[in-house]
């Protein structure tokens, strides 16, 4: 049988926690989750360890600092691969992804290399931004796309479903980007590639506890990628195969 992992990165998210998992294990599709804990002060990591003795399915990494996402999520990939996963995926702890996608994800995965939950495929899908927000995501994508020539509507989104072979196709450790930039890192690496990568519609609410991880220097680290990612396709706006 298939597995799935949903691979979730944390820091301070104790609130947060216990409802998702309880979400999480309601589901109509078998998964496990990992529980990516950058040593949240808030004791994330030991509330993880709490529920994981409760249930077989949850299993949690611990980090020993905040090293950002793109670094929590790497090394819950590298544990996804050497334990068997089929399907992975990335996905946020604080509700701004909807649990009840992930079925929609999964079975979009049962025929791509890799699925996107777009905020933007047919409308936009996004709940209590600001104008500025908005206008800032959408004016990155719009970038993204006119540098790197990848069609897709949501490339810095963060929910994805990876299949074990398109994971096995990315050099993991020479993945050097950590934010927003991350994401478009992997998605432009499969593209390349040729790898079917599928959208479906999700939608995003913005997180309603704690605060977002956005920053100057996330920004500045994705403004500066697209360009080096276009300059490794050898200033291509295609797909080498």
């Amino acid at each position: 049988m298939e597995k799935t992992l949903i691979v979730m990165p944390t820091y301070n998210e104790r609130e947060n926690l216990p409802r998702m998992v309880g979400r999480l294990l309601g589901l109509p599709v078998k998964i496990d989750l990992l529980v990516v804990d950058d040593n949240s002060p808030d004791g994330t990591g030991k509330l993880a360890d709490e529920l994981a003795a409760k249930h077989l399915n949850i299993h949690v990494l611990h980090r020993q600092a905040k090293n950002g996402l793109g670094r929590a999520y790497l090394a819950g990939f590298q544990w996804a691969l050497e334990r068997g996963y089929e399907f992975v995926f990335e996905m946020d702890g604080d509700f701004s992804h909807n649990p009840d996608d992930i079925p929609i994800l999964l079975a979009a995965a049962q025929n791509a290399d890799l699925v996107l939950g777009s905020r933007y495929l047919n409308g936009i899908r996004i709940i209590n931004w600001p104008l500025s927000r908005l206008m800032l995501s959408k004016g990155a994508a719009t970038y993204v796309s006119i540098i790197t020539g990848m069609p897709f509507t949501d490339p810095t989104g963060g929910f994805k479903c990876f299949r074990r072979r398109a994971l096995q196709a990315l050099n993991l450790e020479d993945v050097r980007s950590n934010g927003y930039s991350f994401q478009i890192e992997l998605t432009h690496k499969l593209w390349r590639q040729g790898m079917r990568i599928l959208e479906v519609p999700i939608i995003f609410t913005e997180r309603a506890q704690g605060h977002s991880k956005m920053s100057g220097h996330i920004i500045r680290e994705a403004v500066v990628m697209v360009w080096r990612l276009w300059l490794q396709n050898g200033c291509r706006r295609k797909p080498r195969t």
